[in-house]
């Protein structure tokens, strides 16, 4: 699950979106915050429900319009420090909707969480679109947090080796299963065996063959068998290592 209060999308019922995911042996999800107001639902939904784990963050987009950000980063600065919250993010560089003029308040509120990371020693999640350079830069200059996890992880296979040797986490999402995304197939192909996660971004890019509709934790087998499929690993071997990996991040379940 992955909802931003600015989305013209409704809320699930958890109750039924997690009974769901358990047919599939789906048994643990992450509620991931974009704003304050989806961060502060996120962290309270996390603590009514024992199998969901919550991140907060601005959304870098969220950033770039925030008219109060300093009040806003204040505000996810107090959340990350529930337990129920495990990682902080999305943060990160979006250049693909955000004017250059709005770009100084992106990288204001990327190094703010990840100040924020250090400070409560939980991992940051980084959303990264059409910012590649900018993204590592940051985490090589200003300095990464112990734990990075690139949520959506969309690099080629030379990036996801810069990733691989800096030690950060790249989430699959199901954009693995699209016919034109070759690029991040052979990128699959370098995540180490523990770096590598998956994710939905529910609801949005649902995996072949269900694309087109709204995604859910119950589409995430296909992503998986995709990611089993390039790299030529069981699905049993890939769960086992996907569940041990998350579990590291975000854990222990």
């Amino acid at each position: 699950m992955d909802v931003s209060f600015d989305d013209d999308y409704v809320l699930p019922d958890v109750d039924e979106a997690m009974a769901a995911a358990k047919l599939v042996n789906v048994t643990k999800v992450i509620q991931v915050g974009c704003d304050v107001a989806s961060s502060r639902w996120a962290a309270k939904t996390a603590l009514e429900h024992p199998d969901v784990w919550a991140t907060v963050a601005l959304h870098p987009n969220a950033a770039a319009h925030d008219p109060d950000l300093e009040n806003s980063l204040a505000a996810i600065a107090e959340l990350a420090k529930l337990p129920q919250v495990r990682g902080i993010g999305e943060t990160g560089l979006d250049y693909y909707r955000t004017e250059e003029s709005q770009s100084a308040a992106q990288h204001i509120s990327f190094r703010a969480h990840i100040d924020i990371a250090r400070q409560v020693g939980k991992p940051v999640v980084i959303h990264d679109r059409d910012a590649h350079k900018d993204v590592i830069e940051t985490l090589e200059t200003y300095g990464a947090p112990d734990t990075v996890v690139f949520h959506c992880f969309s690099g080629d296979a030379e990036m996801a080796k810069v990733c691989a040797q800096a030690g950060w986490y790249m989430s699959i999402p199901g954009v693995v299963t699209f016919k034109n995304a070759q690029q991040l197939r052979n990128a699959v192909l370098e995540i180490p065996d523990h770096l590598l996660l998956v994710e939905t971004d529910s609801p949005f890019l649902t995996p072949a063959p269900n694309r087109g509709l709204a995604n859910a934790s119950t589409n995430l087998p296909w992503t998986v068998r995709a990611i089993c499929e390039v790299r030529g690993q069981s699905e049993q071997e890939i769960c086992e290592l996907l569940f041990s990996n998350a579990a590291r991040v975000f854990g222990p379940f």
